[in-house]
């Protein structure tokens, strides 16, 4: 017998609180279950704002930069893509496929001191990395002299 540390957060995954928060999980991870999202997966963002520009990384191991696509419309970026991974193994009496495939999209209203214009990503070990410039005429920060 091992001694498990007791995680309150892992209760709600198996005993819910309320019998509707049962019912609404098991109807959303069935459709998720079953290809009946309108994307396939989720990758992890970070965002990081530095003095001179905003810095989108996306983790997206396994693909190239050619499954990628983004888009600036009004001041929203979308960042979609399709990922598509072959795993083929054979031994003398063996056979075995893992097909991974899906895909993604996330949307991000930008701020207004974004200069759209030179947006730049690049996708490297697994990272795709987007850099929004500041623009230096479009401050959002000011200093009022109260008169």
């Amino acid at each position: 017998m091992s001694i498990v540390r007791y995680n309150s957060s892992l209760l709600n995954d198996y005993a819910p609180v309320a019998f509707s928060h049962l019912i609404d999980r098991f109807f959303n991870e069935s459709v998720s279950r079953a290809g009946g999202s309108a994307y396939s997966f989720v990758p992890k963002v970070d965002i990081v704002e530095n003095e001179t520009a905003f810095e989108i990384s996306v983790a997206a191991p396994g693909m190239n930069k050619e499954d990628f696509k983004l888009d600036v419309n009004e001041k929203v970026l979308t960042i979609s893509g399709e990922r598509k991974f072959t795993k083929e193994k054979k031994d003398n009496n063996f056979r075995s496929i893992e097909t991974q495939y899906g895909t993604f999209g996330r949307s991000f209203t930008l701020p207004e001191n974004v200069n759209t214009a030179n947006i730049s990503a690049k996708y490297e070990n697994g990272i795709l990395e987007i850099t929004l410039p500041k623009d230096e005429k479009k401050a959002l920060k000011a200093t009022i002299k109260v008169n």
